[in-house]
């Protein structure tokens, strides 16, 4: 058993979290001197608490996910929608204030769909991969998926929203989806993005649009953070300041 569960780790993969580990605590060390290192004791505080569950669902065999998956699915909904209805934190109702700590439920529900996802195409694929193409059990998935993304969008949260659907795209194209659909999807990306940016985007989501274009319209708004992260990258250059020496994390910013 414990052979078998040493096999089936993504090595690559568990090392590279360490490392982003490693390098986002080094970092938070040294932008917190300032306020106490709150950001880092939540940031330990979370990890201390990640690391027994990740060992406990190494541990459970992945067909029993794959089992409960339907299950998963229907809470993530259930969550989605009760979270509607809790007060709003910076405009959107995304969190559940529990306590000192703030849960975002379409966090949990990324694993949920992708989840529910691999199980339902299983399912619908019994009979030959390239079942994915017939009109109705492609509807299907799609409609697995936009519930969740409305929900979301509901919130509202286009971010995650995004992210869902991306995630949909890579598992569809993967599943064996023919290339006629791709391209037709993106097609309709193409024509409904300058609608939905006019006349269905709030005023919120079209300002980090046009400060991702260019931070200069709101220097010491919107466009803050880009603008310190390249005078950082600028100042730093390939190898740093070194440790406890940044110019941006101990409010030594440099006068141009």
């Amino acid at each position: 058993m414990k052979k078998k569960i040493l096999r089936n780790i993504e090595w690559g993969i568990l090392v590279c979290t360490i490392l982003l580990i490693a390098i986002g605590l080094v970092a938070l060390f040294s932008s917190t001197q300032n306020s106490n290192y709150d950001e880092l004791k939540k940031q330990i505080t979370w990890l201390v608490i990640s690391i027994p569950i990740m060992i406990i669902i190494v541990l459970i065999d992945y067909e029993f996910f794959n089992k409960i998956s339907p299950i998963i699915y229907g809470f993530s909904l259930i969550l989605l929608v009760a979270v509607l209805f809790t007060e709003p934190i910076n405009g959107a109702t995304s969190w559940f204030s529990i306590g000192p700590f703030t849960l975002q439920p379409s966090e949990f529900a990324k694993i949920g769909i992708v989840l529910f996802l691999a199980y339902i195409l299983v399912k619908l694929q019994k009979n030959g991969k390239d079942e994915i193409n017939k009109f109705w059990k492609l509807g299907l998935v799609l409609f697995s998926v936009a519930v969740p993304v409305l929900l979301i969008i509901k919130q509202p949260d286009y971010g995650t929203a995004l992210a869902f659907i991306s995630a949909l795209i890579f598992v569809l194209f993967a599943a064996g989806i023919k290339k006629r659909y791709i391209i037709a999807a993106m097609l309709l990306i193409v024509i409904l993005a300058p609608v939905a940016y006019f006349f269905v985007l709030p005023e919120h989501a079209k300002t980090r649009i046009d400060v991702f274009l260019n931070p200069n319209i709101d220097p010491r708004g919107a466009g803050y953070n880009i603008i310190q992260s390249k005078l950082a990258i600028g100042a730093g250059r390939a190898l740093g300041m070194g440790l406890l020496k940044g110019n941006q994390t101990q409010l030594r910013i440099p006068i141009s």
